[in-house]
């Protein structure tokens, strides 16, 4: 046997392992979502829908069927249950046509490939251009051979789109598909009739199960809607069974496996299950949903244990569970409150005391920032300093030896003790400044610059000998105030004689 025939028989044997146990647990391991989209089945060369697609005449469905209808002409008025709930017929029907709603789905697949790959001959190009199954087979059935109806067609715009529409139509007049036979098309419309009928049935059921969640499931049912709430009790396999499920479970139920690879935009969101396409999710933002999920999750689960209890059949407790939801929601999509502008806090130092007298005034003159230091702080603007020590500190002078008097230290002078100069003093400093022609470079140590020749009005230029005054006053202090000298006359107080 070759490598080929190998891998044919073990396709058969997994096959046949599909149809003995089909579908079992919903989404379970037979579902056609599990089949990687390389290794999908050809029906090219099946010649029947039938042959493949079995479930409409199937003896469960039919019975299901015929079940809801009875159930739906004779409603039901008792609301309260008795016992487990697990124990009543309606109920058990209900978890069957949940089972069988996730079976139909499988068996739409199924058929939408077989009518894709019998369509490709014609139409190649549509199965891109309609991504949907359900809308590809209406469109399939609407055209048939005659793909000139795609123009002004009233039927195919409930169908697509306009732009899709016009899409389609312009890849129609271009495409290299061949005409279909007779036999070919007619399986077509078969395979579209059957399609069509099971999405039917499929909705019938769905409207009977939303009917009878109001006495099975009230409170689940109030806070995520009959529809979510029959879809999450089918696929957790019973009302117990979903009371004793945690709500992290509880989220993922619904949740599709199979993503599209690539850059789709089409990819299904990971870890997202029934509740988090609800209504009262999808209601929020999108940054919101995953956390609003979480919440719902939980007090769906709080709600099925109440209902698993035959607990508030009038469904006070989900009302209020809503209501909580509710205000949670209101207040994740508040705004941020406005910020007020706060004074600044009293300073917490403590007031100076204040003391004055002449102890305290001796202190600040003692403390105070002398003339020296004031000068070496100062600077002068738009001046490059010299650094004192020659090195990177940055340490300078400041003003210090630039005010002109060529000293670098100057003496500390207070303005409110400095002595008082009496005007005879002030007389005899000047006529001690005031010497003949002007400045004597002996007495005040003058630079040598300095002129012996005296400008006077009345003999113009004039020499005069700077040192003469002052020799008179050394011969006068040496005659009375010389240590040596003595009294040049002495008058006696007797006779008047000296």
């Amino acid at each position: 046997m070759s490598l080929a025939d190998e891998l044919l028989a073990d396709l058969e044997e997994a096959g046949d392992e599909g149809e003995d146990g089909l579908y079992p647990g919903g989404e379970g391991e037979g579902s056609l979502d599990d089949i990687p989209e390389e290794m999908e089945l050809d029906y090219s060369g099946t010649e029947s829908v039938a042959s493949i697609a079995k479930l409409r005449n199937s003896k469960s469905f039919s019975e299901i069927m015929e079940k809801i209808a009875q159930y739906v002409g004779n409603p039901r008025k008792n609301t309260d249950v008795s016992g487990p709930v697990e124990a009543d017929p309606e109920y058990r029907l209900i978890v069957a046509a949940n089972n069988l709603t996730v079976e139909i789905d499988n068996e739409l697949n199924i058929i939408h490939k077989f009518v894709r790959d019998k369509y490709s001959k014609r139409f190649p190009e549509l199965e891109s251009l309609v991504p949907n199954a359900l809308d590809y087979i209406r469109t399939v059935k609407e055209l048939g051979n005659n793909l000139e109806k795609c123009k002004n067609n009233e039927i195919l715009q409930q169908i697509l789109t306009n732009a899709t529409i016009m899409v389609v139509s312009v890849t129609a007049s271009t495409t290299q598909g061949t005409l279909l036979g007779e036999e070919e098309l007619q399986r077509l419309e078969e395979a579209c009739d059957m399609a069509l009928e099971l999405n039917q049935s499929k909705h019938r059921i769905y409207e009977y199960v939303e009917s009878r969640m109001s006495f099975i499931a009230p409170n689940l049912s109030i806070i995520v809607g009959a529809s979510t709430a029959a879809k999450i009790m089918g696929i957790a396999g019973g009302l117990t069974n979903l009371s004793k499920m945690p709500a992290c479970n509880l989220m993922l139920l619904g949740a599709q496996r199979k993503t599209l690879s690539g850059f789709s935009s089409t990819s299904l969101l990971p870890h997202t299950g029934y509740i988090y396409h609800c209504d009262v999710v999808q209601s929020l933002p999108p940054d919101l949903r995953r956390k609003a999920a979480r919440l719902v999750s939980a007090k769906c689960t709080l709600a099925a244990r109440v209902d698993s209890f035959h607990e508030s059949p009038d469904g006070k407790v989900g009302y209020d569970l809503k209501e909580e939801i509710e205000r949670k929601f209101d207040k994740w999509q508040e705004p941020p409150p406005v910020k007020q502008v706060k004074p600044l806090p009293a300073p917490l130092d403590p007031s100076r005391k204040k003391r004055g007298g002449r102890r305290y005034r001796k202190m600040k003159e003692r403390l105070g920032l002398t003339e020296i230091r004031k000068h070496a702080n100062r600077m002068t603007f738009a001046e490059i300093e010299d650094d004192a020590y020659q090195e990177d500190l940055g340490f300078s002078l400041g003003q210090l030896g630039k005010s002109g008097s060529g000293r670098v230290r100057q003496a500390q002078v207070n303005d409110a003790t400095k002595a008082r100069i009496s005007k005879s003093l002030q007389r005899t400093l000047q006529k001690q400044s005031m010497t003949y022609g002007g400045k004597s470079t002996v007495r005040d140590r003058s630079s040598g610059t300095s002129s012996s020749v005296a400008f006077t009005p009345l003999q113009g230029l004039e020499i005069v000998n700077p040192q003469a005054a002052e020799k008179k006053v050394a011969e006068a202090n040496q005659k009375y105030f010389s240590n040596m000298a003595e009294f040049l006359k002495v008058k006696r107080e007797g006779d008047g004689k000296v």
